[in-house]
C-alpha cells in the first residue's frame, strides 16, 4: 500500500494543546459573559438541508456554501432524471438538487432562524441564545481567512426594546476587558440614518452604492470616496451634500443634533436618530470598563441585512480589522414562514481576537497548564505508594498525573518541564519510610519535604 503524505484541506488547521488552551480561554470568557446577561447556549447541526441555506446569502454567498454529495449512486439518479425529463442538461445548476440535498452551515444566523421557527412553541420570548460553533465557507484561503472557522454569536429575538442594543455594548466591553484588552472602540450607527441620507440627496434607490462607498472612508479617504460615488452615478452636488454628514465631528449629542438638522425632511432618518439617542441614554446608566463607544455615520456593515442599529468593534492596540460586529434585523424568521419577529445580535471574531491577544502577550500563563502536579516514583513500589495520593489530589480538584514507574527521574522532570507542570512530587525509598515526600517547585527550582496532608493544604 502506497504511503500517503499527511495533510489537511486548504483553509483548515490543526490546533495543538497549547493553542487549544488559549482558544478555550477566549471561548470560556465570552461564554461566561453571555450567561451573565441571561443568554442560553444552543447548538445546531454542522449540516443543514440545502433548501435552508441556499438563497439566503446572495449569489456570491451561495457559491461559497460547501455542498455535501448524497450517499449511494447519486449519478444514476441524475441519469434517470435526464432520461425522463425532456430538455434536461447536465449543468451545475440542474445537477445540484439531484446529487446534493445537504450542505455545511455557512454561518450561525440562518440555522438559528430555522431553529426558532421549528421550536417556537417551546421557546420563551424574548429568546436570548448564544452559539459557539464552527462554520464553513468555500472561500479562497489566505492569511486570516479560513474555510473552517468559529463564530461566537449572541442574539435576542422577539423584543423590539433598544435596551438589548445597550446591553450588547456592555457585553462587548466586559468580555474584551476580561480578555485583557485595554483600548478598543465599539462603533455604532443605524441603518435608518443611512436610508435618511440617501433620501435627502434623492438617491434612495442607490443606498447600497452610497453606503458601499462611504464605508471605505478610513481606507481610501474622502477623495477616494468622492471618486467612487461619481463612478456610481452620484453628482458633484450630491457629494457636496454628503460630505459634511460623513465628516461630522464632536460629541455624540452634537453629532445627533447636526444629523437631525440635515435629516429634517426624512422621517426614517429622524427615527434612526431617535433610536440611537435612546441607546446612548441607556448607556449613561452604566459604567464602561475599557471600551469607547463612538457614533460612526460611515459604518454600514451588512447593509442589506440590518434594519436598525449596526455595531463594529476594533482594537486600538494593534493593526487589525474588526474583532466583532452585529446589528438589529427585522423579520429574521420570515424566510421560514414566521413573520414579524424582530431581533438583534452580535458576533465575536474569535480568530482575530486570538491573534490580538497573542501579539499583545495577554494570554495568562495558566492557560498553558493542563496538569498542576506530576507525581514521579523511583520504582514500582513508589508507584503503588503514590496511587492513594493520586486519588486524593484529584478528589480535591487538583489536576494530577502519575508518571508510570520505570523511567529515570531526569526523564520525568523533563516531561514536567515540557508540559509546564509547576509542581512535582518525588517518591523514593526514603520518602516512603518517613512519609515526608519531596515537593519540587519547577518554576524556581526550590524543594521541600512535606506530608500528604501538608501537600494537599499547600496545593
Amino acid at each position: 500500500m502506497a504511503s500517503i503524505k499527511p495533510s489537511v484541506p486548504k483553509g483548515t488547521r490543526d490546533f495543538s494543546p497549547a493553542e487549544m488552551a488559549k482558544r478555550n480561554f477566549i471561548f470560556d470568557t465570552i461564554k461566561s459573559v453571555f450567561r451573565k446577561y441571561g443568554y442560553q447556549q444552543i447548538e445546531t447541526p454542522s449540516m443543514e438541508n440545502s433548501s435552508t441555506l441556499m438563497g439566503k446569502y446572495g449569489d456570491e454567498g451561495d457559491k461559497l456554501i460547501f455542498k455535501i454529495i448524497n450517499s449511494g449512486d447519486f449519478w444514476s439518479d441524475a441519469e434517470s432524471k435526464k432520461q425522463k425529463t425532456e430538455g434536461f442538461e447536465f449543468s451545475a445548476k440542474s445537477l445540484l438538487p439531484i446529487i446534493s440535498e445537504k450542505a455545511l452551515r455557512y454561518d450561525l444566523t440562518v440555522p438559528f432562524a430555522r431553529y426558532v421557527v421549528m421550536h417556537q412553541n417551546e421557546i420563551t420570548f424574548p429568546f436570548k441564545r448564544f452559539q459557539v460553533q464552527p462554520v464553513w465557507r468555500a472561500d479562497r484561503p489566505q492569511k486570516g481567512r479560513y474555510r473552517e472557522f468559529y463564530q461566537c454569536d449572541a442574539d435576542v429575538v422577539g423584543s423590539p426594546s433598544l435596551l438589548n442594543e445597550a446591553e450588547f455594548v456592555l457585553i462587548y466591553d466586559e468580555a474584551l476587558s476580561k480578555l485583557g484588552l485595554k483600548d478598543f472602540s465599539i462603533k455604532i450607527n443605524n441603518r435608518k440614518i443611512l436610508s435618511g441620507i440617501a433620501e435627502v440627496v434623492n438617491k434612495a434607490d442607490q443606498i447600497v452604492d452610497m453606503t458601499v462607498a462611504i464605508d471605505k472612508l478610513d481606507k481610501i479617504g474622502l477623495e477616494g470616496v468622492s471618486k467612487e460615488l461619481l463612478e456610481r452615478g452620484f453628482t458633484e452636488e450630491n457629494i457636496e451634500q454628503i460630505k459634511p454628514i460623513i465628516l461630522l465631528e464632536g460629541t455624540t449629542e452634537e453629532k445627533l443634533a447636526s444629523l437631525r438638522s440635515v435629516l429634517a425632511n426624512s422621517d426614517v432618518g429622524l427615527k434612526g436618530c431617535e433610536e440611537l439617542e435612546t441607546v446612548f441614554n441607556y448607556l449613561k446608566s452604566f459604567t464602561m470598563q475599557n471600551g469607547k463607544v463612538e457614533l460612526d455615520i460611515t459604518l454600514a456593515r451588512g447593509l442589506n441585512y440590518y434594519t436598525g442599529a449596526i455595531f463594529e468593534v476594533k482594537t486600538n492596540e494593534v493593526q487589525m480589522g474588526s474583532i466583532g460586529g452585529g446589528g438589529r434585523y427585522d423579520d429574521l424568521t420570515g424566510m421560514f414562514g414566521l413573520k414579524d419577529l424582530t431581533g438583534v445580535g452580535i458576533s465575536f471574531g474569535a480568530d482575530r481576537i486570538y491573534d490580538v491577544l497573542e501579539e499583545l502577550k495577554l494570554f495568562p500563563e495558566a492557560t498553558s497548564q493542563s496538569t498542576q502536579v506530576l507525581i514521579c516514583p523511583f520504582d514500582a513500589e513508589g508507584e503503588a505508594y503514590a496511587l492513594p495520593l493520586l486519588q486524593q489530589l484529584r478528589n480535591k480538584g487538583i489536576n494530577t498525573e502519575l508518571y508510570p514507574a520505570g523511567a529515570k527521574i531526569k526523564k520525568q522532570l523533563d516531561y514536567a518541564n515540557n508540559k509546564a507542570i509547576p509542581t512535582v512530587i518525588i517518591i523514593g525509598g526514603d520518602e516512603m519510610v518517613t512519609g515526608q515526600l519531596t515537593v519540587k517547585d519547577m518554576v524556581n527550582g526550590t524543594q521541600q519535604k512535606l506530608t500528604v496532608p501538608q501537600i494537599i493544604t499547600k496545593l
